[in-house]
């Protein structure tokens, strides 16, 4: 170890308190830029995970080759596994409504297959053998076609022919020019349906039918998935391999791996990482920038005195750099493990909402790997060197007089500090005093200022951020008076209500309905409308009768009798097959999206408290007077519980709600030709709405329904909401956490060690007469001006990130409000000046211990 070396070992042990801030702030570096880059890897490996198990473990297919082709890639070096599936032809699909697919695809799999490529059964069972079939639920749901289990399908299975070409899944419909030639007849049981395949493109020709492939039968042509060893070596191996072979990549999976052609996601996921690495790297560089700053400050008379002995820049440089791998050292290797120690805890925390949130089999665990944490340590180590370097420059190439003279320090002329008569009447002697202080040395408080402003923008600009996300999920999420619901179109009563009886049965339902909802409309008297209907109209109609659209609502009888009884009416008066019915009539205009209103805030639609009417079907507009049913109206003030999610789109937006209520066993009274359910189903209230959601989807394929249906879980969504906001307060927190803590040792560094410096000047003051109650005083206005300071700037532009980020997020649509996060705001006001405070505190408490005789010997040496 050269002299250099030892000398600075020594200034190191000399100035502990700051060696020590220093090291922490760059173990805080190391462990913020290991942790953001150790849970990304973790992230995007439980990413491919999800997506391995939802797409399947392949990396490349291989469509419509033959079988020496696919023999030859189980040969390849680099292959994991191979899989196939026989291409066994195309059948018509008759009575199918989407002109894009028009026909049934069945492939034949073999065991192999069926393990690599997932299928996720929605009903049913996998096929045993070759006669035996698992239908897509897309056939029904894209298609218009249903199969039930147990029908069994004469297909004439052929090809698909455009000229001489023979066509694949790969090649979309082409209409007009292709055609179907029919090669064999085979006959097939449905055994069950599964949800979309995930190797099915989208823009595939036919719905993909599942069979067990016939050993005794070869198909012409097969698709093959290859698994490679290292995914990474994708692009090389299909260039390599498949010469005029279509091929498609699983860009599902390779994605999380940075190998998709989807650039705008690459380009996100590393724009990302990057901007949260670039942040960490910027605080950490004013630390440690200022740490080598001041030591070279303090170290600046012994430079000197090196240089007039013979000492060169670089050897002045190296021993600055020399310092700064003392402290990489020591500081990286604890950053290292504790950046892996805090996210694993993160991990812990979080892991189960990931699980709720996307994929509830594939757990989120901690990866670590060992390039990253290499590339995190040469990123902490780059940071510490260029925050050496850039002072260490400055000290090699100060002149050898001015370094021992120390007479470059400060150098202002006496109108740089010259303060106001005012500010002198309002500060007094101490104040004026700290205000000289302030502006002649301006880079070392710009230093401080810049660091409380960098927290208090990132924490302020934090919070707005997870306050616009909260009131985004709570704008997105529907209000309903059910957690469970079950919507239908064509579902028979015969068949519902039984079904109705054996799900109230789950465990954890407390409550349940049922329900359906009617689109019908009646002709109002102009006169029997109330202004406000009119104003919201904004013209009164010449018209002696208005069409109004009505929904009327059948709800189950004991829901109808409480609603009934809630609004103290005669129960006798409203059963029965003659009775009168109840209806909501409020004009919505002036409604906000966000539902806060009361709803006696909104005025009535019609003048009269009851009514008559005619409700018939509506028909080209117009009501269908012939099929009409007189029924006798009372308008209530009560919220009408939720209907079930309409799939057709109305296209009408009223600025009124019209809902009629009417008793289920009242609904064939209005059943006519005419008549159109636009939904109907039931409604659950559960304590455990993901078990009880679970059981009925596993009843309800149990019993058999042939009918369409869409079970909602509405309390799932809320749960992802939450789980969602979590996760983000979570991670937004933890950051700013470690960010305010490098900004706080930035701080604390800066402010101690420049009160050092300043020894023999507060020395002198307290030598002259300064009292310690007026040292005391002065002290306190300097803490008073960084934190005004830094408030000053750090406010607006706190201000502003807040408003640009809600911007950002869509502000002003579905009424997201503004919010700018005035608790935050106040935690940093109070923040700013505790920490301004207690640093003063600690450093000055130092400074009165010191003899003042020997604070004026003192040479800085």
């Amino acid at each position: 170890m050269n002299i250099f070396n030892k000398v600075t070992l020594q200034s190191m042990k000399k100035s502990r308190t700051r060696t020590i801030v220093t090291i922490i702030g760059v173990i805080l570096s190391a462990a913020m830029i290991t942790a953001v880059a150790t849970f990304g890897v973790s992230l995007l490996n439980y990413m491919v995970n999800g997506a391995t198990q939802k797409y399947g473990d392949w990396h490349v297919e291989f469509l419509n080759v033959d079988s020496s082709f696919a023999q030859e890639r189980t040969l390849d070096k680099g292959v994991a596994n191979t899989a196939t599936f026989d291409n066994i032809g195309y059948a018509k699909l008759d009575g199918g409504k989407n002109p894009q697919k028009p026909y049934l695809f069945m492939a034949g799999f073999s065991k192999k297959a069926f393990d690599t490529l997932p299928v996720t059964l929605v009903s049913g069972r996998l096929p045993n053998n070759n006669s035996e079939i698992l239908v897509s639920m897309s056939v029904g749901a894209n298609g218009g076609v249903k199969f039930a289990e147990g029908d069994t399908l004469s297909l004439a299975v052929g090809s698909r022919m455009n000229g001489n070409k023979n066509l694949g899944q790969h090649t979309p419909y082409i209409s007009g020019k292709e055609t179907l030639v029919p090669k064999a007849k085979r006959t097939y049981t449905v055994v069950g349906t599964y949800y979309i395949p995930g190797f099915e493109e989208p823009s595939a020709p036919g719905y993909t039918l599942i069979t067990r492939a016939d050993a005794g039968d070869h198909a012409d042509s097969v698709n093959l998935f290859v698994t490679l060893k290292n995914p990474r070596g994708v692009h090389a191996y299909v260039s390599k391999t498949a010469g005029s072979q279509a091929y498609v990549l699983n860009d599902n999976v390779l994605r999380f791996i940075g190998l998709s052609d989807d650039t705008v996601f690459n380009t996100l996921i590393y724009s990302v990482g990057g901007i949260l690495v670039a942040l960490i790297m910027l605080g950490s560089i004013f630390l440690i920038y200022n740490s080598f700053n001041i030591s070279l400050n303090e170290r600046t008379h012994q430079f000197g005195i090196l240089s007039s002995v013979g000492a060169t820049a670089r050897q002045l440089r190296n021993s600055v750099l020399f310092e700064g791998l003392c402290i990489g050292a020591v500081g990286i290797p604890v950053g290292v493990i504790t950046g892996i120690g805090s996210i694993r805890l993160v991990i812990s925390v979080v892991a189960r909402k990931f699980g709720n949130i996307m994929y509830s089999n594939v757990p989120l665990t901690l990866t670590v790997s060992i390039p990253v944490i290499v590339v995190a340590v040469a990123v902490s180590m780059v940071t510490i060197l260029v925050s050496a370097y850039l002072p260490a420059r400055k000290a090699a190439s100060t002149p050898v007089m001015e370094s021992i003279r120390q007479t470059n320090e400060v150098k202002v002329e006496s109108k740089a500090v010259k303060t106001s008569k005012l500010a002198q009447r309002i500060y007094g002697l101490e104040g004026t005093l700290a205000l000289k202080n302030f502006k002649r040395n301006k880079k070392r408080y710009r230093s401080i200022v810049l660091s409380l402003v960098l927290s208090v923008v990132l924490f302020i600009s934090t919070s707005a951020f997870v306050t616009d996300l909260k009131q985004a999920s709570g704008r997105a999420v529907v209000f309903t008076t059910y957690d469970i619901g079950v919507a239908t179109q064509d579902m028979a009563d015969s068949e519902m209500l039984p079904l109705y009886d054996k799900l109230k049965t789950v465990g954890g339902v407390y409550e349940s309905s049922y329900q359906a909802l009617m689109k019908v409309s009646s002709a109002a008297k102009a006169s029997d409308l109330s202004d406000s209907y009119w104003e919201s109209q904004g013209s009164h109609s010449p018209d002696e009768t208005v069409n109004l659209p009505i929904d009327l609502q059948f709800l189950d009888d004991s829901a109808y009798l409480n609603i009934i009884k809630g609004l103290n009416l005669p129960a006798e008066e409203y059963t029965g097959h003659n009775a009168k019915i109840i209806a909501v009539a409020k004009i919505t205009s002036h409604m906000k999206a966000n539902g806060e209103h009361e709803l006696d805030e909104f005025t009535d639609m019609f003048k009269s408290s009851s009514m008559n009417f005619t409700i018939a079907p509506e028909t080209n507009g117009k009501p269908k007077v012939e099929e009409g049913r007189n029924v006798s109206v009372k308008f209530v003030n009560t919220v009408p519980p939720d209907t079930l999610p309409i799939l057709e789109k109305s296209g009408s937006n009223h600025p009124f709600i019209f809902r009629v209520m009417a008793p289920y066993s009242l609904k064939e009274k209005f059943e006519t030709p005419d008549t159109h359910v636009a939904i109907k189903g039931m409604t659950f209230r559960s304590k455990t709405s993901i078990q009880s959601a679970a059981k009925m989807e596993a009843m309800i394929k149990g019993a058999g329904i042939k009918s369409s249906y869409t079970l909602y879980n509405v309390s799932k969504a809320l749960d992802e909401n939450r789980n969602m906001i979590f996760i983000t307060n979570v991670f937004a927190y933890t950051f700013i956490i470690m960010i305010s803590l490098i900004s706080v040792a930035n701080v604390f560094n800066t402010i101690s060690t420049n009160i050092k410096l300043r020894r023999r000047e507060l020395a002198m003051l307290r030598s002259v007469g300064m009292s310690e109650r007026d040292f005391q005083k002065m002290m306190n206005f300097e803490c008073a001006f960084y934190g005004m300071r830094a408030l000053i700037f750090g406010l607006p532009i706190a201000a502003i990130s807040s408003w640009l980020i809600y911007k950002g997020m869509g502000g002003g649509a579905d009424n997201i409000d503004f919010v700018f996060p005035w608790g935050s705001a106040g935690i940093s006001v109070f923040g700013v000046f505790f920490v301004v405070f207690i640093t003063m505190l600690y450093a000055i408490s130092k400074i009165k211990k010191e003899n003042i005789i020997d604070a004026l010997r003192d040479d800085m040496t």
